[in-house]
């Protein structure tokens, strides 16, 4: 190669190393606030997983933008669901799920579906506890049982044909147990009406009920997991959430997990998603983040890509079944 070849070939690679530098510096990042949509009422699990994730950001500088979160609870989370929908193509939209992304769809026919979303993280999966007023007399699953088929129990939940309302249908299957089903627009004033004795019991998020359950308030009966949950650390002076034992253990073979993930709307590019995985994952190892996981119970199960889009088909039937069985899915 003579000297001239040489040297266009190092102005070749030069000019390539500042195209990639170039590429690198101008790689996709939000140039304004970035809303963050929660499909339910203020103190509910998802709102605060939310606030807990706009907090973290700010505090680290993880984005140069702000994250502004927005409560969208109207018609079970289709408030949210619709509006996102719409939202086509903007990046700077997100939405943080709970199962309600299934259940709601499901119960009303409202035209959504998941699949009209761009699906981003699942972030944790969250446990069901059956809780009871410390001041009732049931102290075992069995108890609560056996009031409930002598007479009608009022179960406090979070909304109509969701979540709540599904576990508690199929409670009422499993054991002959009856309730009356009072919904409500969010986890935290579920809690608050078992506090103050205007339900009989629930079966509320761990991070909903903890602070009435350290206050002594709420008694834990069991966990609707297949396993103790893995969180030794004392809440109250004699347990742990790794002290409650499943629900299954105690006779009542029902068992439910519920989603907490991230999307975005449709049409947006593979650079976007990629710039919100990572700034998820930087979430995910902060202190913070770390110690809400623990502090709620949360089982740490994370997806994305491929993965997260299986766990996803695979929930919507799973629902799909479980609503047909109550009685839930939209005429």
């Amino acid at each position: 190669m003579g000297l001239s070849c040489r040297r266009v070939l190092a102005r070749c690679v030069a000019v390539l190393g500042v195209c990639c530098v170039a590429a690198t510096a101008q790689a996709w990042e939000p140039s304004k606030p970035v809303q963050l949509y929660v499909p339910a009422g203020t103190g509910g699990g998802a709102d605060q997983m939310a606030r807990t994730i706009q907090a973290i950001v700010a505090k680290h500088g993880l984005m140069k933008q702000p994250i502004v979160v927005q409560n969208k609870g109207g018609g079970a989370g289709a408030e949210a669901f619709l509006e996102v929908k719409e939202k086509k193509g903007d990046a700077h939209i997100l939405l943080i799920t709970l199962s309600s992304l299934f259940t709601t769809p499901l119960a009303t026919g409202v035209p959504f579906r998941w699949t009209d979303l761009t699906p981003v993280k699942m972030l944790a999966l969250d446990e069901f506890v059956l809780w009871v007023n410390t001041e009732s007399p049931w102290k075992s699953v069995a108890e609560l049982v056996a009031a409930g088929r002598a007479q009608k129990l009022r179960m406090g939940g979070t909304g109509s044909r969701q979540e709540d309302h599904i576990i508690t249908v199929a409670i009422g299957k499993a054991t002959g147990a009856q309730f009356t089903y009072v919904p409500y627009k969010g986890g935290g004033e579920v809690a608050v009406q078992l506090v103050g004795g205007h339900v009989d019991t629930t079966v509320n998020n761990p991070i909903e009920a903890v602070s009435h359950w350290k206050a002594g308030k709420v008694r834990p009966l069991c966990v609707f997991d297949s396993k103790p949950m893995p969180y030794p650390e004392k809440i109250t002076e004699t347990m742990s959430w790794a002290d409650i034992p499943t629900c299954k253990s105690q006779g009542l073979d029902v068992e439910y997990l519920m989603l907490r993930g991230i999307f975005m709307p449709a049409g947006v590019s593979a650079e976007q998603v990629r710039f919100y995985v990572d700034l998820l994952d930087k979430v995910r190892a902060t202190p913070e983040w770390k110690e809400l996981m623990a502090q709620g119970a949360f089982n740490q199960t994370a997806l994305e890509g491929a993965e997260f889009r299986a766990w996803l088909e695979r929930e919507e039937e799973r629902h799909r079944q479980l609503m047909a069985e109550a009685g839930f899915l939209a005429k």
